[in-house]
């Protein structure tokens, strides 16, 4: 099959998140597998300082009510794949993808529904008509749209797969701020109140919508766990599917991990000690091998669930523990764990900032890794704690409740999982946990080591994706 990914960032060329790992990963796992695969995405100007890339054919234009656009196709050939990139500087000549710095650029419906449209006009200007154009997230919403909208037939055959990675983050823009759409046919039957939700528009016309767990999926189908999609998804019920993400194991593995003083693996945890002692010294915190060590690397959002882990830090540090964070996001949150940590200088420490040296550190160094949160589609860092032999303390949500066997089922167990969205839910697992730790030395090593035995591959969902395509187009 002849594959096209629309996405707004690719790991390794720019990165703001966990979308970029999946456009990094998956595309490369499909060309493993066999298929043709290229992407598009928008020449950035952090990509535009670091790749100096030609043009591929002349000047493209687009039109849209009294606007016009002329962008030039940029391409550069990364890991064997084309990848196609739309200039038109005007829009994506900026510091940041989304936002400079806190603040969302007030035109992104604009920016991004004008990418949407250039997608299909790049693809017809490099002759890449596909069989199939997977788009992801709100960003690229709007390209199923386009293509249903699409007069010049050369996209007849083409089929849409959508996929969400985060129901959170829904585009929702004024019509009067899209000129690119605000003209459009059709577009009328997507305003509601003045405003386009592009994530329901990618659910309403998209062939197939994916998410990135199938316990995720099951959520969206739920007035509680839609985020107000509710009633959209229903209607899709039988074409919406949940494929998990794989974790990309030659990044994370402790065997070969350059940022670890002390490489380990599932028969050699001694040196794991190593890497715990070293987070200690970095963090300030002092260096005893015996108290059991809690790390936490994320945005510091609601949804990774301080609202839950903030009122009991106090009732914590009664227990003979330390406790790592490192992250940034909202600053009262930053705030209050950094006036905590001043007060709790031998237990606690936090690291306003983020690095990979500190992330890989944290995962490697730690006994257990928290993750409490509200909603997680899918999730990484507890595949990357089950990699590290570090036991994933989290909430049954979304990819956790896939990919954490809680302690309770005993032999199959690799981690602690609590249900209630509640403060006094998370303390009763985390006092769970360093009961374990305490009390059954032996069968926490054998918990560590199971974990590192789990496997999520790219592989594995390559192939499911592969099978949806295939049963799409069939």
């Amino acid at each position: 099959m002849k594959i096209v990914f629309a996405i707004s960032e690719v790991e390794e060329l720019v990165k703001t998140g966990g979308l970029a790992d999946v456009g990094k990963a998956l595309p490369l796992a499909l060309k493993e597998a066999g298929h043709d695969v290229a992407i598009v995405m928008p020449y950035y100007q952090t990509i535009a300082k670091a790749h100096n890339l030609a043009t591929v054919c002349p000047t493209q234009t687009l039109f849209a009510e009294s606007q016009v656009y002329h962008f030039d196709i940029r391409h550069m050939s990364w890991h064997g794949i084309d990848v196609y990139l739309v200039d038109y500087p005007e829009y994506f000549d900026r510091e940041g993808l989304y936002s400079n710095a806190y603040d969302a650029y007030q035109d992104n419906g604009e920016r991004f529904s004008f990418f949407s449209g250039s997608v299909l006009q790049t693809l017809q200007a490099v002759a890449c008509i596909p069989d199939v154009i997977h788009c992801h997230d709100w960003h690229t919403a709007m390209l199923p749209y386009l293509l249903a909208y699409d007069r010049s037939g050369a996209f007849s055959q083409t089929r849409s797969v959508f996929t969400i990675h985060n129901a959170a983050f829904q585009g929702v823009h004024r019509l009067e701020d899209i000129p690119f759409l605000r003209h459009h046919p059709g577009i009328l039957a997507q305003v509601h109140g003045g405003y386009v939700n592009m994530l329901q528009s990618g659910i309403e016309f998209a062939h197939k919508v994916t998410t990135v767990s199938p316990n995720y999926a099951e959520e969206l189908l739920t007035n509680l766990g839609s985020h107000g999609l509710h009633d959209r998804l229903v209607t899709r019920k039988e074409d919406l599917s949940g494929i998990l993400n794989g974790c990309d194991y030659s990044q994370w593995n402790p065997a070969t991990d350059h940022f670890l003083p002390e490489n380990y693996d599932a028969t050699n945890l001694h040196a794991k000690q190593t890497c715990k002692q070293e987070l200690q010294k970095k963090s300030g915190l002092p260096q005893n091998p015996g108290v059991p060590l809690l790390g936490m690397v994320c945005r510091l959002t609601e949804q990774k669930g301080f609202g839950y882990l903030l009122p009991i830090l106090d009732e914590l540090m009664c227990h003979n523990l330390q406790m790592v964070i490192v992250g940034t996001g909202d600053p009262e949150v930053c705030m209050d764990l950094g006036e905590f940590a001043q007060n709790h200088p031998e237990q606690f420490a936090f690291i306003n900032g983020f690095s990979s040296e500190h992330a890989h550190l944290v995962e490697a160094g730690a006994d257990f890794f928290l993750m409490p949160s509200q909603f997680e589609p899918c999730g990484l860092n507890q595949m990357y704690s089950l990699a590290y032999g570090t036991i994933p303390v989290v909430r049954g949500v979304g990819g956790l409740k896939d990919t954490v066997i809680d302690q309770r089922q005993g032999e199959s167990a690799t981690g602690f999982v609590f249900d209630d969205p509640t403060s006094s839910a998370l303390l009763a697992c985390i006092r769970r946990a360093l009961l374990f730790y305490y009390e059954h030395p032996l069968k926490f090593r054998e918990m560590q080591q199971r974990g590192m035995a789990t496997r999520f591959t790219w592989a594995q969902a390559a192939k499911e994706y592969i099978a949806l395509y295939e049963a799409m187009l069939a």
